[in-house]
């Protein structure tokens, strides 16, 4: 059984932050500066391994899990549904520049015209309800999992480019900062409890990863079983910390996610892999 209490105890000295940012790439800068001091052997280019850049003996099993990915029948389920035509004789290649190569490494973007965060999932849908199909939900794995793991790996070794250049835009950077920081739940927890804090340490026998190039392998296979979306596993984290989580893609979890992504700049995508 864990010992929530213990926990608590640990996490309680992470601070809440209200402070509006008025430059992202400041916010991005100071906190490359505070991994860079906490762990100088790190190089940021390590940082899209997750908890694995700490350990040689980890990035050597996941690189022979993936040298014979015990989920590829799920990514080639979605690279069907990818292609499938709709009824109209288009497919979701029709609706993304390059067919959708490279594509996903811009999301999720600011639309200033709906003033709202569109995720890569949203363009999706968006794709779907203008050939006239019906749209998936947004945690079913068999659909818009399937369909993200395949469409993302379009995008494998593009760099995320989340773009923040708009007065709006900032405004949701901000909205999806403050849930990062914010403590929720029974445990009064937050994300950047574990991922900034306290990232590199263990907690109980795994090491917790930064928040820095976590986005860019999203969807992931826990456990090369259970298919993962970026807002499911935003889910998982706010019931672990006793709390009712935000909708996958509520306007919560897409601003979280911009905020989240745009740490991320420049690391390349590296989308459904392996993850414990």
């Amino acid at each position: 059984m864990i010992n929530y209490f213990f926990i608590f105890a640990i996490f309680s000295s992470v601070p809440a932050s209200e402070t509006i940012i008025e430059d992202p790439s400041m916010e991005k800068e100071k906190l490359v500066k505070f991994y860079k001091n906490k762990f100088p052997e790190k190089n940021i280019s390590e940082y899209i391994y997750g908890a694995m850049m700490f350990s040689n003996d980890a990035k050597s099993q996941f690189n022979s899990i993936m040298a014979f990915i015990p989920f590829s029948n799920e990514i080639e389920r979605g690279k069907k549904i990818w292609n499938k035509p709709f009824k109209n004789g288009k497919t979701f290649s029709d609706c993304f520049k390059r067919g959708g190569i490279g594509q996903a490494a811009n999301f999720p973007k600011y639309n200033s015209a709906t003033d709202t965060v569109v995720t890569f999932e949203m363009e999706i849908n968006n794709c779907l309800s203008k050939n006239g199909e019906k749209t998936f939900k947004y945690n079913d794995v068999d659909t818009m999992g399937v369909v993200t793991a395949y469409a993302r790996k379009l995008s494998d070794g593009f760099p995320t480019n989340i773009e923040i250049t708009h007065a709006g835009a900032v405004k949701k950077f901000n909205k999806g900062r403050e849930t990062f920081f914010k403590r929720i739940g029974q445990l009064n927890l937050s994300c950047a409890s574990c991922h900034i804090t306290y990232a590199g340490n263990f907690f109980r026998d795994e090491r917790i990863s930064p928040a820095i190039g976590q986005t860019p392998n999203y969807p992931v296979f826990r456990g090369g079983e259970f298919l993962f979306t970026l807002h499911m596993r935003y889910q998982r984290c706010m019931e672990a910390m006793r709390a009712n989580p935000f909708k996958a893609g509520s306007s919560e979890l897409n601003n979280l996610e911009y905020f989240h992504s745009y740490l991320s700049n420049e690391l390349p995508l590296n989308a459904s892999v392996y993850r414990k």
